[in-house]
């Protein structure tokens, strides 16, 4: 979303109407006339807390789903293979599972701290920090 943007630049508005003109001139059936490309992004305009609340009432489950850029071992498995495993398994920490027992959000990266303010400003409890 490009309300609560903080230096990610594929969350701009400008991102999403230009990679859609890209897709729409680099494929054969849009340029042909067949197709044409249209990108909604409906969480754009509204702000986390506002994504957080509208989640909710539709019944996402926040333990499932992640933010951190930085994700950290959990006490009790602080060895270096774990933190190695993290990192193979997560990358920059997007593909890594929330119920994964070896990570926990480090709470410092913007990503986090988005999340967090996003939950607070809902009024709810994150279920990750909790």
């Amino acid at each position: 979303n490009a309300v609560d943007y903080s230096g990610y630049p594929d969350c701009r508005p400008e991102y999403i109407r230009a990679y859609e003109k890209m897709a729409n001139l680099a494929t054969k059936a849009s340029v042909e006339g067949a197709l044409h490309f249209r990108i909604r992004a409906p969480l754009i305009s509204m702000t986390k807390a506002e994504i957080i609340s509208k989640g909710t009432a539709l019944g996402v489950d926040y333990s499932l789903t992640w933010s951190c850029y930085d994700p950290q071992i959990s006490s009790g498995s602080s060895s270096a293979g774990n933190r190695k495993k993290i990192r193979q398994k997560s990358g920059n920490g997007l593909l890594l599972s929330a119920r994964d027992s070896l990570a926990v959000p480090c709470g410092r990266c913007d990503s986090c701290r988005l999340r967090a303010k996003g939950f607070s400003e809902a009024g709810l409890s994150d279920p990750l920090i909790s």
